[in-house]
């Protein structure tokens, strides 16, 4: 059980990480997530009151969270234990407690426990204090990067507060790398290594939000440090390669490669080409791309450019996403390439894409019509009484499951708004549709 002293006590300790060093020593250092703890945000305001409440901080990895409770440490009269999920149990809870009462009883101080990683704890250990947050015996501040619907009993989730915080953007980590720059105390001040635009620009972008990423690929770039005749030192993108061991096919600063190559590859699939759409794909994933975004653009894709030409197309881009969080770089890596041939060499259709903007116009144009009676649910009387589901054809009781009736508002019927292409299995079901349209034409009154 580690207890966190008071940030602006501590001295700075040469065999600490920087990422350790750079933690924000009071809230106006806080970098981020303005809207949780900016000023008139409910957390500083309870910080500033001393009047901290039960809370789970729910974020990805280096937004924030366990400096966000260092703070709270520092700046709330309160007795706070750090405990980590991952290597305590309920013997360790137990312990908790009574110094949690001891301090109640002797000090009159309440106690904040910091729970890193709460989502590793199970059922059984988060029942453990939960009776002792009820009582305010403890007050409890969980962190997790999962969601803690899934992950928090719900017991225990109705006396917190759920605090999301936010992958940090690219001015943050740019403003987070600038001050370990020039801190002399901390940070790399003393080195006083220089940084070519480019650099700044590729450290921003593969930290991904990330503020540990940054200060880590940072440290390790100024490690190999070299001075220059003129005494300075300078961090160029070379370093950074040499450093993380990876190409860096960076990204300028205005975004326009990053846009450029995933339109590059978008273009690609939707050309049915999969020796450019495989390309483009290793492009992205050596420049440092998030595989996810891909995989999310794929999944797209899937719907937009395939549809039901090959109704299997969402399927295999939904799964190669999957594989990769699974089994994560380099592994994963070939189930995004599969997925991106198999979408590349699919048939086309944009039917559904075309249909959902041709539908989206028409409620904007039509407004909210009315659901027609013989559709609408009857479970009282009343509802059958003024017309509810009267005349309503069950679809099953005739022959091929289907039979002629109007679904649409009274004002839209006849409209139509799907097209389905002749190319893959869209073929198959424009001829299905056409059946059934010319059976419902010929049953109307003429």
């Amino acid at each position: 059980m580690d207890l966190f002293e008071c940030r602006a006590k501590e001295t700075a300790d040469a065999s600490r990480p920087l990422a350790e060093k750079m933690r924000p020593q009071n809230l106006d250092e806080f970098i981020g997530q303005r809207n949780a703890v900016g000023k008139g945000s409910l957390i500083r305001h309870a910080i500033e009151k001393d009047q901290i409440f039960s809370m789970i901080l729910w974020g990805p990895p280096g937004c924030g969270k366990t400096s966000l409770a260092r703070l709270i440490a520092c700046e709330t009269r309160s007795y706070f234990v750090h405990f980590s999920a991952v290597l305590s149990g309920v013997k360790e809870i137990r312990s908790v407690i009574e110094d949690a009462k001891n301090q109640q009883k002797l000090y009159q101080k309440r106690t904040i426990l910091f729970v890193d990683e709460i989502h590793r704890f199970n059922k059984t250990q988060q029942d453990a204090f939960l009776h002792h947050v009820e009582s305010g015996l403890i007050t409890l501040i969980g962190a997790t990067t999962e969601n803690p619907s899934f992950e928090v009993i719900s017991p225990l989730l109705s006396r917190c507060r759920v605090i999301i915080l936010k992958s940090l953007s690219s001015d943050d980590i740019a403003e987070i790398i600038d001050r370990a720059l020039k801190d002399k105390k901390n940070g790399l001040g003393n080195i006083n290594p220089g940084f070519d635009r480019d650099t700044i620009a590729y450290l921003t972008h593969i930290a991904e939000g990330d503020a540990r990423v940054a200060l880590n690929s940072l440290e390790l770039a100024a490690s190999l440090l070299i001075p220059e005749k003129g005494g300075n030192k300078r961090i160029s993108l070379q370093d950074l390669e040499n450093a993380l061991q990876k190409k860096a096919l960076i990204y300028d600063k205005s975004g326009d490669k990053h846009y450029n190559l995933i339109s590059a590859f978008h273009k690609s699939l939707r050309g049915s080409d999969p020796d450019a759409a495989v390309y483009w794909l290793e492009r992205m994933l050596l420049a440092g791309e998030n595989p996810l975004y891909i995989a999310r653009r794929m999944v797209r894709f899937a719907s937009e450019d395939v549809g039901n030409a090959d109704p299997y197309a969402l399927g295999v881009a939904l799964n190669a996403m999957e594989a990769f969080k699974f089994l994560g770089h380099p592994e994963g890596e070939l189930a995004l390439t599969q997925a991106a041939v198999y979408l590349a060499t699919a048939p086309k259709s944009n039917s559904i894409y075309a249909s959902s903007k041709m539908v989206k116009k028409e409620i904007k144009t039509s407004g909210s019509q009315p659901v027609p009676l013989h559709i609408r649910n009857a479970p009282t009387r009343l509802m059958k009484e003024i017309g509810y589901g009267k005349d309503y054809k069950y679809a099953h009781d005739y022959k091929e499951g289907f039979t002629p009736q109007d679904y649409l508002p009274e004002k839209l019927q006849g409209k139509l708004y799907y097209s389905p292409s002749d190319r893959g299995y869209e073929k198959i079901i424009k001829q299905r549709l056409e059946k059934w349209r010319k059976l419902k034409k010929s049953s109307q009154p003429k």
